[in-house]
């Protein structure tokens, strides 16, 4: 199962040229990184990204990450995936970019 991870411009670059990261300021705040499924992302763009543009959406592969991958209860009492470990390189699948257009991310069509 693919799961998403939306980042800014520097975030994705630090990633990119680090190799790995704790990720955003609110990951590193929870103690977690944030992830979401295919059918929450869009709720994650609107709520977390609103009117951002030049962010990039990163696809993992959940089973890949183990065991230091949790599914916890967290909006509207769904099941998220919060990763408690850093996010590397490796486990990227694919990334392409999140366009803003009329005001909402438009998501690639592979995530249907």
């Amino acid at each position: 199962m693919l799961i998403y991870k939306i980042f800014r411009a520097d975030e994705w670059a630090a990633l990119q040229a680090q190799g790995e990261t704790q990720g955003a300021p609110v990951d590193v705040a929870d103690g977690f990184v944030h992830f979401s499924t295919a059918a929450q992302a869009a709720e994650t763009a609107a709520k977390h990204f609103a009117g951002a543009d030049g962010l990039t959406l990163v696809a993992c592969d959940a089973e890949a990450m183990g065991d230091e991958l949790k599914w916890e209860v967290s909006r509207s009492g769904a099941l998220f995936p919060h990763l408690y470990r850093n996010m590397r390189m490796a486990d990227v699948v694919w990334s392409r970019p999140l366009p803003l257009k009329d005001g909402v991310h438009q998501f690639p069509e592979e995530m249907e």
